[in-house]
């Protein structure tokens, strides 16, 4: 049976603190930024489309879109980056389930990443199209 939040900021399921969950959270973030080249990768993509949205002006709705597929594309490398750590832990050996776990974690950075640039393309083809 699940409690209700009281007035001690501890989480229902866990009894630990709000402010300890976010800072692990934020902990994490910093471990798949600082441990993933790919990441370098991806945000110099996001400051790109980001520059190009204010250069050009883009709409609130297409601002939305951008954020849902730069975000998209953030959350899929982290999980990719979740689930890469796990396979390359302690006792861990080779087994062609854990490869295929990679390869399909890897997919899903790559499906997120196609889905951005079909929303980058719909977004700035129209304008750029215009600017020729």
């Amino acid at each position: 049976m699940l409690r209700r939040h009281g007035t001690t900021g501890r989480s229902a399921t866990t009894g630990r603190r709000w402010s300890r969950k976010f800072a692990d959270a934020f902990r994490g973030l910093g471990r798949a930024v600082l441990g993933q080249s790919s990441f370098a990768v991806h945000m110099a993509a996001a400051a790109a489309v980001v520059a190009a949205a204010a250069v050009l002006r883009v709409s609130a709705v297409e601002w939305g879109l951008l954020a849902a597929a730069i975000g998209g594309v953030c959350a899929a490398e982290v999980f990719n980056t979740a689930i890469e750590s796990l396979a390359r832990g302690p006792g861990s050996r080779r087994h062609p389930r854990i490869r295929d776990a990679l390869d399909i974690a890897s997919a899903g950075v790559l499906v997120a990443a196609g889905a951005a640039v079909a929303i980058g393309l719909a977004v700035f083809g129209p304008r750029v199209l215009a600017l020729l």
